[in-house]
């Protein structure tokens, strides 16, 4: 699914890809992957869950659980952030070429608002999963993608530095945490977050119906007293 539909889907994970333009290779080239990573700390702070991801030279993959806010807002604002942090560290590093592939890349309609550069696709892909068994077969795809088909980045996906492999192994196995990716939370403590949330909206909504019952109740007591 692309950013064309609208993902309002809180409390659910989402498998998301984000995909620079025309493939190139900006993550890097541009030395963009500590980019990648502020986005997550703000992701954070904006209470959604990041459980597992993989940032590839020229695509990332990664898993979210958002609790408030919109999915595409949360991409829209990420994909923002990276692609200024980008387009900077190019034109320190005078990598010119790359920097006039992706001005001209830029669509007429975006060109009138003031967008100078398309960096990443004008699209995300958001996959929706439905139960604990697709997230664990999105986080082995995600884990063994620098090793799948033409990527060769590393001769064990377990090695490859820019993924949340150690982290997610270290959170299952409750060996010492792994403090490079302190953003990322085990899907099974994500879902029974979700669960408390869950309880507590049913009690207070159950709680509130209780009160609006009484309150008609006793409307319709004084109602009744008024016409004797």
């Amino acid at each position: 699914m692309s950013t064309h539909r609208l993902h309002i889907e809180n409390y659910r994970t989402n498998f998301c890809t984000i995909t620079c333009f025309q493939w190139l290779s900006l993550f890097e080239v541009g030395e963009g992957y500590h980019l990648v990573y502020k986005w997550f700390d703000n992701l954070m702070l904006r209470g959604c869950h990041i459980i597992g991801y993989v940032i590839m030279p020229n695509h990332l993959h990664v898993l979210l659980l958002p609790t408030k806010g919109l999915l595409n807002k949360l991409i829209a604002n990420g994909k923002r952030f990276m692609a200024y942090g980008l387009v900077d560290s190019l034109t320190k590093k005078g990598k010119q070429g790359i920097l006039r592939q992706i001005k001209a890349g830029v669509q007429a309609a975006e060109r009138t608002k003031g967008k100078k550069h398309q960096v990443f696709r004008l699209s995300f892909d958001a996959r929706l999963c439905f139960d604990q068994a697709m997230i664990e077969q999105k986080l082995d795809y995600t884990h063994q993608n620098p090793v799948s088909g033409k990527w060769q980045l590393t001769h064990d996906y377990a090695k490859y530095p820019h993924s949340s492999w150690r982290a997610f192994v270290t959170r299952v196995t409750l060996v010492p945490y792994d403090q490079d990716n302190h953003y990322i939370a085990c899907y099974k403590e994500a879902d029974r977050c979700v669960d408390e949330f869950t309880k507590w909206y049913i009690v207070t909504f159950l709680f509130i119906q209780s009160l609006v019952l009484v309150c008609n109740e006793d409307a319709l007591r004084r109602e009744h007293l008024q016409c004797e």
